[in-house]
């Protein structure tokens, strides 16, 4: 009966061994099921300094430095409102000639409204951004010679290394003048000159950019033409302005750099009501020539124009003009 007993107490003591093995082995399968669910949750996330998950897959966001320029004649400056109450300038408004950078988030819908005091001069409306870095240009001035409304242009600098160059003319009145790009003085000779030409205006009108006296032999100059954009090697040169009589009627200077956009304006209104502004030349931004100081030697001047815009400049933003 003992030895029956001792069979009956292993017998069953096996059961339950193997009873606890089933149970342990489900509570590891259950483990190994709840860490995989934790893993697959916390999956695109790595555990910062602090100890705490963050994700590592981001969605692209692009740099867009928006550049404003007030080419509308006046003594009133001018200030920009992304929205209703975001001043983009803060307390400084932007006088007639001055240009100037803003690094604000930007979206598709966007509206800059630009005011004179507390009036509403005109408002843009920003239909469209590039998928990519880039400078948004827009440039606000006056529509025609009778009326104050307000007109603009705008344009997207493509992301290249080169220095690019948009030249535009905001002029409005029966003045002729041409605009010429040279080498600044004293670095050569044998300079030479091609026309440059309006967008649709008679000979007496081609602007030309030239070698200024001085720059080595065989400077070289291409043709350009307003509402346009050139590309152009690191260097400083002088942009004049001269009238159909030959004369200078403005001049500034340009330097370029690498991977730099820069604006050529040529402003001012003959106004047939209210105050007149002469045609005067903006350049932006303005280096210093030391910022070239660090480069090669300086190369013989070469232009070469790589896009040629056929639409006005107010379409390659998408933007739109409200009447205020």
């Amino acid at each position: 009966d003992l030895s029956a007993s001792h069979q009956n107490i292993e017998a069953n003591g096996g059961h339950w061994i193997l009873k606890l093995n089933k149970m342990l082995a489900c509570f590891a399968v259950l483990s190994c099921c709840m860490v995989l669910t934790e893993s697959l949750r916390h999956t695109g996330q790595h555990i910062n300094h602090d100890g705490h998950a963050s994700t590592f897959v981001k969605a692209l966001e692009f740099k867009h430095r928006l550049r404003v320029c007030n080419a509308y004649p006046g003594t009133q400056a001018i200030d920009i409102y992304k929205g209703k109450g975001d001043r983009l300038n803060g307390d400084a408004p932007m006088p007639y000639k001055t240009c100037k950078d803003f690094v604000t988030p930007l979206r598709s819908g966007d509206k800059l409204e630009f005011k004179i005091g507390d009036t509403n001069a005109g408002t843009f409306s920003i239909a469209d951004l590039p998928n990519n870095d880039a400078v948004l240009f827009l440039v606000i001035h006056r529509h025609d010679t009778l009326s104050t409304a307000v007109a603009f242009e705008s344009h997207v600098f493509a992301n290249l290394l080169n220095a690019q160059v948009a030249i535009i003319d905001t002029y409005k009145g029966a003045a002729k003048s041409e605009p010429r790009i040279m080498d600044a003085p004293g670095k050569g000779k044998n300079s030479r000159s091609e026309e440059l030409r309006f967008e649709s205006v008679v000979a007496v009108n081609e602007p030309r950019i030239m070698d200024a006296p001085g720059k080595g032999k065989n400077s070289r100059s291409e043709e350009l033409r307003f509402e346009s954009v050139v590309a152009v090697n690191p260097g400083v040169y002088d942009v004049t302005l001269v009238g159909s009589d030959g004369k200078t009627k403005a001049k500034n200077s340009l330097v370029t750099t690498n991977r730099e956009s820069f604006i050529i304006l040529r402003t001012g209104v003959e106004a047939k009501q209210g105050p007149s502004y002469p045609q005067e030349l903006v350049v932006y931004p303005k280096l210093d020539p030391s910022a070239l100081h660090s480069m090669a030697a300086p190369r013989a001047m070469m232009l070469a124009v790589f896009a040629i815009l056929a639409v006005l400049f107010g379409h390659e933003m998408g933007g739109t003009l409200q009447p205020a």
